[in-house]
């Protein structure tokens, strides 16, 4: 490995760092400014449109997290692709073996995205427009809103599942001439 290669693998692993640590503080501070908006929401007894603000608070911190994860996984597999050895035999780095551990039976369980909270986040959203006695209308424009909100969470879940396979396929698509093991 050249030393222009030890610096490109060292600040990819310090991007995932980065970006891993950023992708929590997202969603915690994302998830602090939905509940105070929720709150003034309900408080205040707005209009049921008036919870359109804070979904697209949780929203828009939702993307961010997603973006964040989806970036990591990509420079996760551009580092296994391109670093670590993966002939017959040969053993791989910190990626190859992340992804044959997999999580055994029996593990804990994480979710990189927090959907579950996302998706309660989003029916708890809904609990002011209720409250405030919406018009049909209204009703259905509120929760279309949040129904979308949920469908792209879910989307998302699904696509994330998939995305490390398919950015392996990719990376052996385009190739790596310069492979640095």
């Amino acid at each position: 490995m050249a030393a222009n290669d030890g610096t490109e693998y060292s600040e990819l692993r310090a991007t995932i760092r980065e970006r891993g640590t950023a992708r929590v503080w997202i969603f915690v501070v994302g998830t602090i400014a939905w509940a105070g908006l929720t709150t003034v929401t309900a408080t205040l007894a707005t209009p049921p449109l008036g919870t359109i603000v804070p979904l697209l608070v949780l929203a828009a911190t939702f993307e961010a997290v997603f973006a964040l994860h989806v970036g990591v996984e990509r420079i996760g597999r551009y580092l296994q692709t391109v670093y670590e050895a993966d002939g017959p035999g040969q053993i791989g780095g910190w990626e190859h073996a992340a992804m044959a551990f997999g999580r055994p039976a029996g593990a804990a369980a994480f979710d990189p995205l927090f959907t579950v909270v996302f998706g309660l986040a989003a029916v708890t959203n809904t609990v002011p427009a209720l409250v405030a006695g919406p018009t049909r209308e209204e009703l259905i424009f509120v929760g279309g809103a949040h129904a979308l909100f949920l469908v792209r969470v879910v989307f998302a879940r699904a696509t994330a599942k998939r995305q490390r396979a398919i950015d392996l396929a990719r990376f052996a698509e385009i190739g790596h001439p310069q492979k640095r093991t």
